[in-house]
């Protein structure tokens, strides 16, 4: 049985004319039959590598946030699941290139590898795109003159790179200024008990972890919640601490937010405390007015009047 080779050297050597496709891989591609083709290695290798940084990133993200690794070493972890992501692009546009020009198979695993890596790379470049326009800080409040302090959860920033529970100053407040105009204490037309209960009602409904929760006790003692919370993917710790004080008949509130880890929160205390200062202002106004007590009955007149 003569090979398919053999008969083309024979072709050519007797001076016959070969058929285009015969001759021209880009002619062979769109003439034979598409499943005879070889497929990419380039398209395999581009498919594996996006599958396992899509592994990767989602271990660390779990790591992260149910604590089963510290931050800083996770997050090494996560920034190398990037790292493959952008390999596999880089494997997936070589495949692309090598499919249009030999005709070998694979395209279907380029798509594939490119959807899993855009997955993976867009939240990070939305983040990396307000690394860039946000100011590089990480500790918000409502009264930076004075903030409130954390007093429990200074205890619980230990870790190793962790930040100060000391507030980062007034250069910090000035840039808060520019940045987030509208974070200001929050005062309501509540008595300073009611708010309190009000506002630690509003941080259990986040499911933060409250760690110390004092109520008022006037004069010697304000109110006090200190809560931890967490960011929206990663889970990322973020220390927050209220501050519930009598205002005349009503209560102010100071609320602070401040990240655990990174010198740049991405504007997430920021929003943090938008948010709850928002909900806490709507709550207060659509908590019921108190019934007043009813006064004392008098007695009847001439009842229990001593006989003159």
């Amino acid at each position: 049985m003569v090979s398919t080779a053999r008969l083309r050297r024979g072709t050519i050597a007797a001076g016959v004319a070969l058929e285009p496709f015969e001759t021209d891989p880009m002619a062979r591609r769109f003439n034979a039959p598409y499943h005879m083709e070889p497929v990419s290695r380039l398209a395999v290798w581009a498919r594996y590598v996006a599958v396992f940084a899509a592994i990767t990133a989602v271990v660390s993200t779990l790591l992260v946030r149910f604590d089963f690794l510290e931050v800083r070493p996770a997050m090494a972890t996560f920034f190398g699941a990037l790292a493959l992501a952008g390999l596999s692009i880089l494997l997936a546009l070589a495949g692309f290139a090598a499919i249009w020009q030999n005709g070998s198979r694979g395209m279907a695993r380029i798509l594939l590898a490119l959807l899993i890596d855009v997955l993976i790379l867009a939240y990070p470049s939305y983040l990396g795109w307000q690394y860039r326009t946000l100011p590089a800080i990480h500790d918000i409040t409502t009264d930076p003159i004075d903030p409130p302090k954390f007093e429990t959860l200074a205890r619980l920033r230990t870790s190793d790179g962790a930040n100060s529970a000391v507030y980062a100053g007034l250069y910090s407040a000035e840039l808060q200024r520019d940045a987030y105009p509208g974070i200001e204490t929050v005062q309501i037309d509540l008595p300073v008990n009611r708010a309190y209960e009000l506002t630690l009602n509003l941080v259990n409904r986040r499911k933060w972890r409250v760690v110390d929760a004092r109520p008022p006790q006037l004069p010697r003692r304000e109110g006090h919640i200190e809560a931890v919370a967490r960011t929206a993917v990663m889970g990322l710790p973020e220390d927050v601490a209220i501050r519930i004080l009598p205002d005349g008949d009503g209560a102010r509130i100071d609320i602070r937010s401040a990240s655990r880890f990174f010198k740049s929160d991405l504007g997430s205390n920021a929003a943090r405390i938008a948010k709850l200062s928002e909900a806490i202002t709507s709550a207060a106004e659509n908590a019921p007015t108190p019934k007043p007590e009813p006064a004392p009955k008098q007695p009847a007149k001439g009842k229990g009047q001593p006989k003159k």
